[in-house]
């Protein structure tokens, strides 16, 4: 898949890389782009050819954000559809939602929606010479893309508020000491090391356990203890019957990389309702 705003590929380890495509304007995000982002996510979800995702943008940018070319009209919906058909979301399927692992390459400026899309994602490597900042209460907005419950749940409610209320930007060392970057390195390195971490997971992972543990994972802060035990316990009778619960252990017996049968599309359990 490939169009102006986006570009999408699936190398043969099932890793799937979704380039942001408007490095003329530092990849802001245009409608088509977002659409195109939303259709991708899709996509992998779906396709069990694909077993995790690394997002990025091209050239010397992650995403500016929201497009200002035209500034005053920035935040203007009256032209398609008002208030009736406008959400927040930023992107219609979040990467949160989307049943394999995916990693943000941050290869630099993340601003606005541009940093609240790559906090969507499971990993997040940054490049260190980048600038980011969810800056929305410094352009009269706010913060959009579900950041008031992503980065509450990933840095906590006082550094999220540090980030999100002053609507400061900060450099690459400064966002790994507020706990947003898995890993902070040097700009040249940052797809490489992300390539890095979707392959390993893509080989070595088994698709369906990866699945429903990131499933699981996202919506814990919500749960009580005794609501994870229950659901890891039905997880559990519902994967350990499978032929992956017994290549798993002997792939690693025998030091070669496991040869996976469990399908996402074809293998999704019921999810086990809390109690």
């Amino acid at each position: 898949m490939s169009d102006s705003d986006l570009l999408f590929e699936v190398d043969s380890d099932g890793v799937a890389l979704i380039t942001l495509n408007r490095p003329d304007v530092m990849n802001a995000c245009s409608g088509a782009l977002l659409e195109g982002l939303a259709d991708a996510y899709r996509r992998c979800d779906e396709d069990d050819d694909v077993r995790a995702v690394v997002v990025t943008g091209a050239g010397r940018a992650f995403c500016a954000g929201a497009d200002m070319s035209d500034a005053a009209k920035t935040f203007d919906v009256s032209g398609s559809g008002g208030f009736d058909d406008f959400s927040a979301a930023g992107c219609a399927v979040p990467a949160f939602s989307i049943r394999k692992l995916v990693v943000a390459a941050v290869n630099g400026h993340a601003i606005g929606l541009g940093m609240t899309l790559a906090m969507q994602c499971d990993l997040r490597i940054f490049a260190r010479e980048g600038k980011y900042g969810i800056v929305q209460v410094r352009r009269g907005v706010m913060g959009d893309a579900y950041s008031h419950w992503t980065m509450v749940r990933l840095v906590g409610l006082a550094r999220a508020a540090e980030i999100m209320l002053t609507g400061k930007t900060f450099t690459g060392d400064e966002i790994e000491g507020l706990g947003v970057a898995n890993r902070v390195v040097p700009s040249a390195d940052v797809l490489p090391t992300a390539l890095e971490i979707a392959r390993d997971t893509a080989i070595h992972a088994a698709p369906l356990s990866v699945a429903v543990s990131k499933k699981l994972l996202w919506e814990s802060s919500e749960l009580t203890a005794a609501e994870v035990e229950h659901k890891e316990t039905e997880l559990h009778k519902h994967i350990m019957p499978r032929p992956d619960a017994i290549e798993g252990p002997v792939s690693h017996v025998q030091r070669r990389t496991p040869e996976w049968q469990g399908r996402v599309a074809r293998d999704w359990p019921e999810w086990p309702e809390g109690r």
